[in-house]
């Protein structure tokens, strides 16, 4: 018996309770920063019937500037995954503007993530694997997604990356 109860307590503690995407927030201490009105002709979100198309944002530090740079260049790997890691914070300020809470997300359906890159690069799954990976943190098997990483001879700005995605919401 006494096996028993010592088998089902570690059990148990593998298991970390459920949270919701606004706890996880918290828990992993992502600083959502409040979202910028466009500088063009476009909106933020664009929402039919129940999904949420939101505009292609890039890696804006907090004093405006952008992390700018070719990935095979001028910026690595790392730097460039970081850079979509930001990326997401501010999808997910936007997800939350529109909504008010991130727990009406029911799905983050796809994700297409463009690469600032030069010619021979080759690894722009590494780099959007950044904003996969938060996504994924957040919202759990809800925040597992299709995707597209793909390169591009220069971005706006010549921001290194810049991620568009399309969103499931529950009414």
């Amino acid at each position: 018996m006494k096996i028993f109860t010592l088998c089902f307590l570690f059990f148990i503690s593998t298991f970390s309770v459920a949270q919701s995407p606004e706890e996880m927030i918290i828990e992993l201490d992502i600083k959502l920063p409040t979202p910028v009105t466009p500088v063009a002709n476009f909106v933020d979100v664009v929402r039919v019937g129940n999904l949420l198309y939101l505009s292609g944002k890039g890696p804006k530090n907090p004093d405006g500037s952008y992390i700018v740079g070719k990935v095979g260049s001028t910026i690595t790997v790392e730097e460039a995954k970081l850079a979509a890691k930001l990326v997401a914070s501010h999808q997910l300020a936007v997800l939350k503007t529109e909504l008010g809470s991130l727990n009406r997300v029911k799905r983050i359906v796809k994700v297409l993530g463009m690469v600032n890159c030069d010619a021979t690069f080759t690894q722009h799954p590494m780099v959007i694997n950044g904003f996969s990976d938060v996504m994924v943190a957040v919202f759990k098997e809800k925040g597992k997604h299709a995707r597209s990483a793909v390169g591009m001879n220069s971005l706006p700005f010549n921001m290194v990356v810049e991620i568009e995605v399309i969103v499931e919401i529950e009414d």
